[in-house]
């Protein structure tokens, strides 16, 4: 019995360590002048509690900037590399580069 409890608390204490680790998580190209992909309407959904991950490809720089929506946040500027936000609160962002006014993009979040 007693390795039978041992054997259920080791179990119980892996799936609380790995649980947070399958947190779902979103990615989205900042290309040249454009979210998500060139030529797309640029709209993400994703569910309340996802991270979102944008990632830079192209050689300009731009930024992510929320500029309406339940939480407010704002990437430096940047050429490459990425920036993460998770995104805890339901609704929609509206979400643009600062230095780019007409590229934007929404972000849903239920």
């Amino acid at each position: 019995m007693k390795k039978l409890l041992a054997s259920v608390a080791v179990s119980a204490a892996v799936l609380a360590v790995a649980v947070p680790a399958f947190a779902a998580t979103k990615g989205v190209k900042i290309g040249d002048n454009y979210f998500v992909k060139a030529g797309s309407k640029p709209t993400v959904s994703v569910k309340a509690g996802t991270t979102v991950k944008w990632t830079w490809t192209g050689s300009f720089p731009h930024n992510v900037t929320v500029t309406s929506g339940p939480q407010k946040f704002q990437s430096p500027m940047r050429t490459s590399g990425s920036y993460s936000r998770k995104v805890k609160k339901k609704g929609t962002y509206k979400i643009v580069c600062t230095i780019h006014p007409g590229m934007a993009m929404t972000l849903k979040v239920r």
